[in-house]
């Protein structure tokens, strides 16, 4: 980190301990959305800070903003879905926007307003291209049709971008991408979801029956769709893998309180147990290196695909391993007490913005690759 990176993340650290700890617990038992937390980090210098700077925001590069995220995963990994979420539906119109529809798409989020990824359907997760809303053109709107699931941030987003088939028969490369701002006749909400983890992190199922939007909403051009969504998840992936960072160091720093709390300096258990911890920070530092050299590959501009989908397997596998690891240390403490909500909120990590078998499918092409060019260069140096 630099000397300004460093200010920023204790900036965040700071926000984390006065405005998300004290709370999360309280909003986890009841699943209601942590609206508050959106008015108190616009004015705390780490709101908007996705938003380049031509646009009003703040402008942070990617590690910068995996610094902030790695902070507010600590504090509360589903107070940190919501922000993580807004930055990831941000990213496909900095992919594919105009300059009018990154202004008209940015403005919310300057003022405590949030944004929503809208991919998935009922049929649809993994297999995007097995969706079956549409996007029909009629003069110059297009009207949709189908429905959404799983959708973070949906029922409190101001503005979505929304993935939709402009044409079923071509599958993956029949999908489209629009911006949707709320409350638009047609936009039917669905129940809050339920979960297991990330409870206050607002989930639902919307159905979009008719709903007219202007053709000047929609993203790059017709069948753009599949492109747009993969490179937006590129992008985002890491971001998952910081949330996850810090979770499983909050995991790790709560277990040595404990031990600290039970066991006097001069009984403090034995090597097995230090090796325990060792071994916990051992791969946390592992993930966060990796996390943060995919975010300096984006910094500097340079190729990556396999690198994000190795940061976030890697960071979202150590969350799940320390949180088990850490309750298995702390025995019943942990599991009767508020600490079990880190290893319902890590588990979702492994599943979420592309699963964790998804992205060993990605990584996995990507070691494959070179075969194809290797094997004629060394057939054509036998020649």
């Amino acid at each position: 980190m630099n000397a300004e990176q460093a200010e920023i993340r204790q900036t965040a650290k700071e926000f984390v301990a006065k405005n998300i700890i004290p709370h999360a617990a309280e909003y986890d038992k009841s699943g209601d959305f942590h609206g508050y937390i959106l008015e108190a980090a616009k004015s705390s210098g780490i709101f908007a800070m996705a938003v380049p700077k031509e646009y009003g925001g703040l402008g942070y590069g990617p590690l910068t903003q995996a610094l902030v995220l790695e902070e507010w995963g600590y504090g509360c990994a589903a107070m940190g879905t919501t922000l993580s979420a807004s930055i990831l539906s941000m990213e496909s119109v900095l992919i594919a926007g105009t300059d009018d529809q990154k202004r008209r798409y940015f403005k919310p989020m300057l003022t405590a307003g949030i944004g929503a990824f809208a991919l998935t359907e009922p049929a649809a997760g993994s297999d995007a291209g097995a969706g079956v809303a549409t996007a029909i053109k009629s003069g110059n709107d297009y009207i949709l049709n189908g429905p959404k699931c799983w959708i973070t941030n949906g029922g409190e987003a101001a503005v979505l971008v929304v993935f939709a088939a402009t044409d079923l028969a071509k599958g993956a490369k029949g999908l489209s991408a629009f911006i949707v701002e709320r409350g638009l006749p047609g936009f039917i909400m669905g129940d809050r979801e339920e979960k297991l983890g990330l409870r206050s992190s607002n989930t639902v199922f919307f159905f979009m029956k008719d709903l007219r939007i202007p053709a000047t909403n929609l993203l790059g051009s017709e069948g753009d769709g599949m492109k747009i969504a993969m490179e937006t998840l590129d992008l985002a992936r890491p971001s998952i893998g910081a949330l996850a960072i810090g979770l499983a160091q909050r995991c790790l720093d709560e277990c040595v309180k404990h031990l600290h709390e039970r066991y006097p300096a001069k009984m403090f258990p034995g090597e097995t147990l230090q090796f325990d911890l060792a071994d916990m920070q051992i791969q946390i530092e592992g993930a966060r290196q990796a996390q943060h050299h995919t975010m300096a590959l984006r910094e500097a501009d340079l190729p990556f695909s396999k690198e994000p989908a190795i940061a976030k397997t890697l960071a979202t596998n150590v969350a799940m391993a320390v949180s088990s690891q850490a309750m298995r240390l702390m025995g019943s403490h942990a599991y009767t007490s508020e600490f079990g909500k880190f290893m319902r909120d890590a588990k979702v990590m492994q599943i979420y913005e592309g699963t964790n078998q998804i992205q060993r499918l990605v990584i996995a092409r990507s070691v494959l690759a070179p075969s194809k060019v290797i094997a004629p260069a060394m057939k054509e140096g036998a020649k």
